[in-house]
Formats: structure tokens, C-alpha cells, sequence
């Protein structure tokens, strides 16, 4: 498998998003919250790069990130940005599993 493509670019998005927060409005939340997914989400499509099996923390962060904007997009009805972001998250937990579940499951560890 090549380089991860759409995994670096939904963690550039996603980082200068947070960027955009703040530049625009202020926000350090935003700006630390879409460094800090964006940062991690370009671990994941790293490790996606170098073991497709790999993708246990693209799937988990990319899940986490479209719950949090997913609720918040359902209380404000706004699709900027938070609309956008669950969009993208969405789509990307759905390429992610297409991919990946069926040829690759994650190890379950006998507990």
C-alpha cells in the first residue's frame, strides 16, 4: 500500500481547522483541540502508511472527533464546522473499516 493520502489530508483539515478557530474567533480551544486531533490523526494515517493493519488509533481518534462534532452539530444545527468535520469523519471511519475490517480485523486478546 502506497502513502495515505486522504488519512493526511483529513489530519490537515482537521488541524487547520483549529487554526481557522482561532484566527478567526479567538478560540484556543479550537486551536489546541484541532492541533492536537490533527496531530494524532497524522500518527494514524502514518502507521497507516508504513502496516495497513494498523489502524486501530485512525479508527479510534476519526470516531471520537465525529462523536464530538457530530453532537455538536445536532445542538447547533450549524454546518460550519462542525457539520463539515462529522461529514468528514464520517466518511473517513467508513473508508477506514471498508478497507480495512474485512481484510485485516483488529487482534482481540483473550481476556
Amino acid at each position: 500500500m502506497g502513502v495515505d493520502i486522504l488519512g493526511f489530508a483529513y489530519a490537515a483539515t482537521v488541524a487547520a481547522g483549529g487554526i481557522m478557530g482561532y484566527a478567526k474567533a479567538g478560540s484556543i480551544p479550537s486551536l489546541g483541540a484541532g492541533l492536537i486531533f490533527g496531530s494524532i490523526l497524522g500518527v494514524g494515517a502514518y502507521q497507516l502508511t508504513q502496516d495497513p493493519s494498523n489502524y486501530g488509533l485512525m479508527l479510534g481518534t476519526t470516531t471520537t472527533l465525529g462523536g464530538l462534532m457530530g453532537y455538536r452539530f445536532y445542538n447547533s444545527r450549524k454546518f460550519m464546522p462542525a457539520g463539515l468535520v462529522f461529514g468528514l469523519s464520517v466518511a473517513m471511519a467508513v473508508k477506514l473499516l471498508v478497507k480495512n475490517v474485512g481484510s485485516n480485523p483488529l487482534p482481540v486478546k483473550a481476556g
